[in-house]
């Protein structure tokens, strides 16, 4: 059931006035594994009318007024995407498409949409609460570092004007805020609800806040920076996490501890509700939404993430508990898409976060929590650690055995660390649910990096590597591992990134795409990246903010395309390893003719002096070649 998007809409169904006008940066896709699907069913679910204006028209202050005023509150959310990322590429290029928008085209939601969104219901109607909520404002919660405007900027609070800003999974948290705002209460009086911010006087701080270095004083100190966000981290638990705050000028941010998880009953009843599972009939003159194809035969069957990357946002935003639906919901839903007029008898992803978690980490972390500070893959398994993929089998056989239903993949995250400890599923994972290729992401092969990423150490993908195509062999299958790879992440120099490239090679490795890293708002990495510093040893970390330097790391991971050679020479000549240039077993790329006119004109200087290479900077730790020290005044 689509909701209302227009006043014709609200007459048919009787509807006068709304009790939630929801603003969202997306186009309008009813579907479980968009945001605003969930969060507008489960209100309706509750007794509530809610309507949906998608990407309303930022240059018009009026568009957000086409249902009316909302009775309770305006719902802001930028959408399943941060607008940003959505609008720019690492290299801060705007982009043209946008997978979220109707026909694919960019350009349909601001910057910072859900702020800019948030401004607009103000002016429109000062009167009307208005709580925020999605993945854009949810890691903007506290002061954090903007890579595009290169600064720190204060919690989206401040800037929104919002009155109360969700974070993470918001069914609890919206369905408590609704009941309180239809009984009557003041929006400012609501202060206690789990998964919300506010701000408020600092003499109305509550007691027994963990409190973090002030937005001042992040802004001007990259070490407290770092221990703020450290707190933040520390204390996003729902077991033992505490309320947080942050002083922002003359307010105080204040964090209420995370929301408590939903139980599998609860996730049943959430995903149970009447989705049309595709993008709204208006869309269709233009080609309809594309992200919809992602997701259309796919199955989300959990949340939560207890491998804690550091450059991943899950641990913020979703949290590291991991919560499941049972099999029954599962396989209902897998009935449903059979039924559907375009099903091929290919469901193409029973995941979610991690596909391949259905467990809680440990027996411990129920009632303990999980570990503060620690993780449970990396860099190695915690003893601790239950692996146990039986009931995620049993799951995959009985969709398999569904009528309609040809194939059962999973694309999405399979953490090959936890999986590899799980002979059985392997052997199973291999022969039924591999669609000719998998996608792992060991993201680098050098332990100082892979430390910086919170990630196992890369004798963990050789071992898997070497057991996948040993089945693959066995079973005479012929499938393949495709690796997320990414570059320049904290940690990584030009001598990582060839300590990459070779790692590729001597592995028949040829990856088609890299990823830059992304300094995204609000992980731990793009706090390194920001502040230089390890949040958690406040040790310094290498960061590669070069231009050249880095498309120098990102070209050596390709060095195999012809049209690389020449940056890859100059990549390996900066790094000082020229010995890998040449022909034959141990050399990366060939030489090519101006590189073998430089090097004869090196040999054949005179003696004393050196001709400059062409290699940019030095490698770290070098010197630059030629030329004398200055001296001191």
């Amino acid at each position: 059931m689509f909701m209302p998007i227009s006043k014709q809409d609200m007459k048919e169904r009787g509807i006068d006035q709304l009790d939630f006008v929801y603003i969202i940066g997306d186009a309008y896709v009813d579907h479980p594994s968009f945001g605003a699907a969930i969060i507008s069913h489960v209100l309706h679910d509750h007794g509530y009318t809610v309507g949906i204006i998608a990407q309303p028209d930022w240059r018009d202050p009026k568009s957000v007024m086409r249902l009316g005023k909302p009775r309770l509150s305006w719902l802001v959310s930028a959408g399943n995407i941060d607008s940003m990322v959505a609008h720019y590429t690492v290299a801060k290029k705007k982009r043209s498409d946008d997978a979220y928008s109707a026909g694919g085209k960019g350009g349909q939601r601001p910057d910072r949409a859900a702020t800019v969104y948030c401004k607009m219901c103000r002016a429109a109607a000062p009167e009307i609460p208005i709580l925020t909520g999605g993945l854009e404002v949810s890691l903007r919660r506290f002061a954090h570092y903007d890579y595009w405007k290169n600064t720190v900027m204060p919690s989206v609070m401040v800037d929104s004007g919002a009155d109360i800003l969700m974070f993470g999974m918001g069914e609890h948290s919206i369905v408590e805020l609704a009941d309180r705002l239809a009984a009557g209460e003041d929006v400012r009086s609501i202060r206690d609800v789990r998964g919300t911010c506010y701000l408020c006087d600092p003499k109305e701080t509550p007691y027994g806040a963990v409190q973090c270095p002030s937005f001042k004083e992040v802004s001007e100190s990259r070490e407290m920076y770092a221990k703020a966000c450290r707190i933040q981290y520390d204390w996003q638990d729902e077991v033992y996490g505490k309320t947080i705050i942050q002083r922002h000028g003359d307010k105080m941010l204040v964090q209420n501890p995370p929301a408590i998880s939903l139980t599998t009953e609860e996730l049943d009843e959430v995903y149970s509700l009447p989705y049309e599972r595709t993008y709204h009939p208006c869309y269709e003159k233009v080609g309809g939404v594309p992200s919809i194809e992602e997701v259309r035969f796919s199955i989300t069957h959990n949340r939560g993430c207890f491998g804690f990357c550091n450059f991943c946002s899950i641990a913020l935003h979703q949290g590291r508990k991991v919560t499941v639906r049972s099999e029954e919901s599962i396989i209902e839903e897998a009935k449903e898409l059979t039924k559907l007029p375009d099903f091929k008898g290919y469901i193409h992803d029973v995941g979610g976060p991690t596909a391949n978690f259905r467990l809680p980490s440990c027996q411990k972390q129920l009632t303990a929590g999980l570990c503060k500070g620690r993780k449970c893959l990396a860099p190695k398994p915690c003893p601790n650690l239950q692996v146990d993929h039986s009931e995620y089998l049993h799951l995959l056989r009985q969709l398999r055995d569904i009528d309609g239903v040809k194939k059962v993949f999973i694309r999405s995250g399979i953490r090959y660390d936890y999986l590899i400890e799980d002979e059985e599923f392997m052997n199973e994972l291999v022969e039924h649910h591999i669609s000719g290729q998998l996608r792992v992401a060991p993201e680098h092969c050098s332990a100082i990096v892979l430390d910086k990423m919170g990630k196992p150490h890369i004798e963990a993908y050789k071992r898997f590597q070497k057991k996948f195509y040993e089945i693959n062999g066995r079973t005479g299958k012929k499938q393949y591992l495709v690796p997320y790879l990414m570059s320049s992440h904290p940690g990584s120099g030009l001598r990582e990134a060839v300590e990459l490239a070779l790692f590729l090679k001597e592995n028949s490795i040829h990856p088609d795409q890299v990823q830059d890293f992304y300094p995204t708002p609000g992980t731990l990495s793009t706090c390194m990246f920001y502040t230089g510093l390890d949040p958690y040893t406040m040790q310094p970390v290498y960061i590669e903010k070069d231009p050249k330097r880095k498309a120098m790391q990102r070209v050596l991971l390709q060095y195999f395309k012809p049209e690389n050679r020449r940056r890859v020479i100059e990549a390996l000549i900066a790094a000082g390893r020229e010995d890998l240039i040449g022909h034959g077993e141990g050399k990366l790329v060939p030489p090519d003719a101006e590189y073998m006119r430089e090097k004869r004109s090196r040999e054949n200087a005179p003696r004393g002096r050196q001709t400059p290479s062409r290699g940019g900077r030095p490698a770290r730790g070098g010197k630059p070649a030629g030329g004398k020290k200055k001296k001191k005044r």
